[in-house]
């Protein structure tokens, strides 16, 4: 580690805890006592407000009222966290994200404010509902409260479950959360949408010691397999910006041979319907196979 990024680490650090002892930066970063006080020394004159704390309980700190003062960030720093915030806030509108982003532009002149990107959504009429179970599980997350609610599977079986939830995670346009099911004694993800009657319970919990080997396994997101498909050129911004340019080849033709990943399942049969007569998959053909017996079973629905 550079001296540039144990600074940065230590500004990161104190703005999240109130003191911390230099023993344990030495510590932390495998260094002396004494470069941890030359690295204060530094943070200091560069005018970042770091004081020490005498006592058997001392150390470093920030002082509170500059943890999110302006002069820890540059105007630059502040549109862009707001940019960011802006496409948060329309997925997930809570008075806390609000808070956040009024309290951002407070510290941001009127007059610099110009924000160059915008960012829009559908607002569908079932994402009011999910936002409810959304702050049921924030609530539930935050203060480590056991949740309830009723749960209906991909294949329509439903059952109550106990969760002690953990993280909640947003994916393309659907939102799930990741926790231990205390039913069937093991980490499962629970997609929102299939959630129903959730109650935050009284009963709290505490955090498994497993769990940070557990937390970031993206089990929500299905296995994808490589497959080729003739694209017509109206759906091709469509495949670029999902897949890339890369993913396009052009043929002498003018046809265009597309390599794109998608689940070998209902959702990826789903996904490839969406795209009608403009897109005809070619191999592997037990992927063809499959998605050819999906389309009879959709038309059968309609002979």
């Amino acid at each position: 580690m550079t001296k540039i990024e144990r600074l940065i680490s230590i500004i990161m650090i104190l703005l999240k805890k109130e003191v911390v002892s230099a023993k344990e930066f030495s510590q932390l970063f495998n260094v002396s006592k004494r470069t941890i006080l030359r690295d204060m020394e530094t943070l200091s004159l560069s005018n970042i407000p770091i004081y020490s704390v005498n006592g058997v309980k001392g150390g470093y700190r920030i002082m509170d009222e500059y943890k999110v003062d302006k002069r820890l960030l540059s105007n630059s720093d502040l549109e862009n966290i707001l940019t960011a915030l802006g496409g948060l806030e329309q997925i997930l509108l809570t008075d806390e994200v609000e808070r956040t982003i009024n309290k951002i532009e407070a510290m941001v002149s009127p007059l610099s404010l110009n924000r160059s990107i915008q960012m829009s959504f559908y607002d569908w009429e079932g994402r009011s509902e999910i936002l409810e179970t959304l702050k049921a599980c924030q609530e539930s997350i935050l203060k480590k409260k056991l949740i309830s609610f009723d749960y209906t599977d991909k294949n329509g079986a439903e059952t109550n479950r106990m969760i002690e939830p953990y993280e909640l995670h947003f994916s393309e346009s659907s939102w799930y959360l990741k926790g231990f099911c205390l039913n069937r004694q093991e980490y499962r993800t629970f997609k929102l949408s299939r959630i129903d009657h959730i109650t935050v319970e009284e009963r709290a919990f505490h955090p498994r010691d497993d769990w940070s080997g557990q937390g970031h396994e993206a089990s929500y997101l299905p296995q994808l397999v490589a497959i080729k498909a003739w694209i017509s050129s109206s759906i091709r911004d469509q495949i670029v910006e999902r897949y890339g340019r890369r993913s396009i080849e052009n043929h002498s033709s003018g046809s265009l041979l597309a390599t794109i990943y998608v689940p070998q399942n209902h959702s990826g049969f789903q996904f490839l319907a969406s795209f009608g007569t403009h897109l005809k998959v070619v191999e592997p053909k037990t992927y063809v196979e499959e998605f050819r017996n999906y389309l009879y079973q959709m038309m059968e629905n309609y002979s």
